[in-house]
């Protein structure tokens, strides 16, 4: 899929990647449109385990997030790779099935992140803020910073992702403490 745009993919393409013969695709999914449909129900099956198995990796609320984020931007490497997913995109959310899908992967995601950004409140990363709002607001960051990256196509996403998401989260971060305590060299009195 990042390789080929909704049109150019067929069959016989995810059975050679799969290293099984065309008619082993086709008799488990039937369709193109089947074998697209199943990706996105299991994709979207696993969207709190992935959030889960960040926690257990990042263990900061708020590392967990950004990371997780940069990380699933994985799909979107290249600049044709992220015009690929526009096109399925356009599926999704064209084909009222696809965006049922959609919807709960979306739903789901954003509610991962208020969880996050709960705990990242408890644990005194954050200040008390919405994290409902914050939670929807990430979300439409990030989506901006991958399509701001297409255009422009300078450095990494994962680099675009980070920077955006760190930008918004930092008036909600508590500021840092100075560890010596004393006056800040050649500060007026």
């Amino acid at each position: 899929m990042q390789r080929r745009s909704p049109v150019e993919l067929t069959l016989a393409d995810v059975a050679k990647e799969a290293g099984v013969v065309p008619a082993t695709i086709i008799q488990r999914f039937g369709t193109k449109r089947e074998l697209l449909l199943a990706n996105c129900k299991a994709w979207t099956a696993d969207v709190s385990g992935q959030f889960a198995a960040a926690r257990a990796k990042y263990g900061s609320p708020l590392k967990t997030f950004v990371e997780l984020f940069v990380e699933l931007s994985g799909f979107a490497a290249t600049p044709e790779s992220m015009a690929n997913f526009l096109a399925y995109l356009q599926i999704d959310l064209s084909d009222p099935e696809f965006r049922a899908v959609l919807l709960r992967q979306f739903v789901t995601t954003r509610d991962e992140t208020k969880k996050l950004l709960d705990e990242a409140i408890a644990t005194r990363e954050l200040k008390p803020c919405d994290t409902a709002a914050l939670a929807r607001l990430l979300q439409q960051v990030n989506g901006g910073a991958m399509l701001d990256w297409a255009v422009y196509r300078k450095g990494p996403l994962a680099a675009w992702i980070r920077r955006s998401l760190e930008a918004l989260l930092a008036p909600y971060r508590f500021g840092r403490v100075r560890k010596s305590g004393g006056a800040r060299r050649g500060a007026r009195h």
